[in-house]
Protein backbone atom coordinates (compact mmCIF):
# COMPACT_ATOMS: atom_id res chain seq x y z
CA UNK A 1 0.00 0.00 0.00
CA UNK A 2 2.67 2.68 0.65
CA UNK A 3 4.35 1.95 -2.96
CA UNK A 4 0.82 2.47 -4.62
CA UNK A 5 0.66 5.98 -2.51
CA UNK A 6 3.77 6.38 -3.55
CA UNK A 7 3.29 6.06 -7.56
CA UNK A 8 -0.04 7.99 -6.81
CA UNK A 9 1.71 10.94 -5.08
CA UNK A 10 4.65 10.79 -7.72
CA UNK A 11 2.32 11.26 -10.36
CA UNK A 12 0.15 14.06 -8.54
CA UNK A 13 3.39 15.95 -8.34
CA UNK A 14 3.76 15.15 -11.95
CA UNK A 15 0.72 16.85 -12.79
CA UNK A 16 1.31 19.78 -10.58
CA UNK A 17 5.13 20.67 -11.31
CA UNK A 18 3.84 21.15 -15.12
CA UNK A 19 -0.02 22.36 -15.06
CA UNK A 20 0.06 22.79 -19.02
CA UNK A 21 -0.40 18.53 -19.33
CA UNK A 22 -4.35 18.09 -19.95
CA UNK A 23 -5.41 15.53 -17.41
CA UNK A 24 -7.54 13.54 -19.65
CA UNK A 25 -3.85 12.43 -21.48
CA UNK A 26 -2.52 10.67 -18.59
CA UNK A 27 -3.44 7.04 -18.30
CA UNK A 28 -2.61 4.71 -15.46
CA UNK A 29 -2.88 0.58 -15.27
CA UNK A 30 -2.23 -1.41 -11.83
CA UNK A 31 -2.33 -5.04 -11.00
CA UNK A 32 -1.79 -6.82 -7.64
CA UNK A 33 -0.61 -10.18 -7.33
CA UNK A 34 -2.00 -12.36 -4.14
CA UNK A 35 1.66 -11.83 -2.62
CA UNK A 36 0.85 -8.27 -2.70
CA UNK A 37 3.45 -7.28 -5.67
CA UNK A 38 1.99 -4.16 -7.58
CA UNK A 39 3.25 -4.11 -11.53
CA UNK A 40 1.99 -1.35 -13.27
CA UNK A 41 2.59 1.56 -15.70
CA UNK A 42 1.55 5.02 -16.09
CA UNK A 43 1.75 7.50 -19.24
CA UNK A 44 0.97 10.94 -20.31
CA UNK A 45 1.81 13.35 -23.32
CA UNK A 46 3.61 16.65 -23.18
CA UNK A 47 1.85 20.17 -24.35
CA UNK A 48 4.32 19.14 -27.18
CA UNK A 49 2.47 16.10 -28.19
CA UNK A 50 5.37 13.89 -27.04
CA UNK A 51 4.14 10.60 -25.32
CA UNK A 52 5.99 9.68 -21.93
CA UNK A 53 5.51 6.11 -20.07
CA UNK A 54 7.04 4.61 -17.27
CA UNK A 55 6.29 0.78 -16.06
CA UNK A 56 7.00 -0.63 -13.39
CA UNK A 57 7.64 -3.06 -9.88
CA UNK A 58 6.89 -2.57 -6.19
CA UNK A 59 7.04 -5.70 -3.91
CA UNK A 60 9.19 -6.92 -1.39
CA UNK A 61 12.47 -5.53 -2.98
CA UNK A 62 11.09 -1.90 -3.30
CA UNK A 63 9.73 0.63 -6.07
CA UNK A 64 11.61 -0.35 -9.37
CA UNK A 65 11.21 1.13 -12.94
CA UNK A 66 11.11 -1.56 -15.05
CA UNK A 67 11.15 0.39 -18.46
CA UNK A 68 10.70 4.06 -19.14
CA UNK A 69 11.23 6.99 -21.73
CA UNK A 70 10.88 9.47 -19.15
CA UNK A 71 13.26 8.03 -16.88
CA UNK A 72 16.91 9.60 -17.64
CA UNK A 73 19.72 6.95 -17.72
CA UNK A 74 21.73 7.87 -14.62
CA UNK A 75 25.47 7.29 -15.69
CA UNK A 76 25.86 3.71 -17.57
CA UNK A 77 22.45 2.42 -15.39
CA UNK A 78 18.85 1.87 -17.35
CA UNK A 79 16.01 2.19 -15.56
CA UNK A 80 15.44 -1.64 -16.04
CA UNK A 81 14.24 -3.25 -12.79
CA UNK A 82 17.99 -3.94 -11.83
CA UNK A 83 18.85 -0.57 -10.63
CA UNK A 84 17.78 -1.35 -7.28
CA UNK A 85 14.85 0.31 -5.44
CA UNK A 86 14.17 3.94 -4.48
CA UNK A 87 14.42 4.65 -1.08
CA UNK A 88 11.46 6.68 0.89
CA UNK A 89 12.52 9.69 2.90
CA UNK A 90 11.57 7.47 5.98
CA UNK A 91 14.06 5.12 5.46
CA UNK A 92 16.64 7.98 4.90
CA UNK A 93 15.75 9.27 8.18
CA UNK A 94 16.05 6.00 9.58
CA UNK A 95 19.80 6.11 9.18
Amino acid sequence: MKCFVLVVLGLVALVTARPDVDLDEITQIQDIAEDNTITGSYSWKSPEGVEYFVKYIADGDGYRIVESNAVPVNGEEAADGTQGSFLSSEEKDDD
